[in-house]
């Protein structure tokens, strides 16, 4: 979504209309923004902001905030590491360490070819099966850092299935 084409403008003014009867629709329109796009870049919360009248800097809070919601591109996998107490005790950081080492970039950052987005988050709240790891959602639990080329090798096979 570099540049906005008319298509996707129409379709982000659909989905705002779809809440103006909500008394507090904005988290439900980034929601189906996020879900259709995979981010919300500045120019898409500009056209929420004159549908709802609501401030790009409040819009930006919220976008900010909330961990779901993403102002960059995302990759095909999202692939979330827990450091909260119970999975770094466990050895959590290796495991980001070496998925980092082995897609080549650091949490916060996709791949050049879009592929993955590896992301450091706070808590899974799966502490039971730490440590966890998450990929777009599916948790994998108790991970050693020797599965992680398999974990890799395995979502690049799906990947290419797609």
């Amino acid at each position: 979504m570099a540049k906005l084409n008319e298509a996707a403008k129409k379709k982000i003014n659909n989905i705002c209309d779809r809440y103006k009867n909500e008394e507090t629709p904005l988290m439900m329109i980034l929601s189906d923004i996020q879900n259709e796009y995979g981010y919300i870049p500045l120019e898409v919360q500009e056209i929420v902001s004159q549908k709802t009248g609501l401030s790009v800097a409040e819009i930006y809070g919220v976008v900010t905030f909330y961990s779901f919601f993403s102002l960059t591109p995302k990759g095909k996998f999202v692939i979330g590491v827990c450091l909260g107490t119970a999975c770094y005790v466990k050895g959590a950081q290796m495991i980001i360490d070496k998925f980092s080492e082995i897609l080549d970039i650091k949490p916060g950052q996709t791949t050049k070819d879009n592929m993955f987005t590896l992301d450091a988050l706070r808590c899974l709240g799966a502490c039971g099966i730490a440590p966890a790891v998450s990929v777009n959602g599916k948790v994998y639990p108790k991970v050693k850092v020797s599965e992680v080329p398999e974990i890799i090798k395995d979502l690049r096979r799906k990947g290419a299935e797609k």
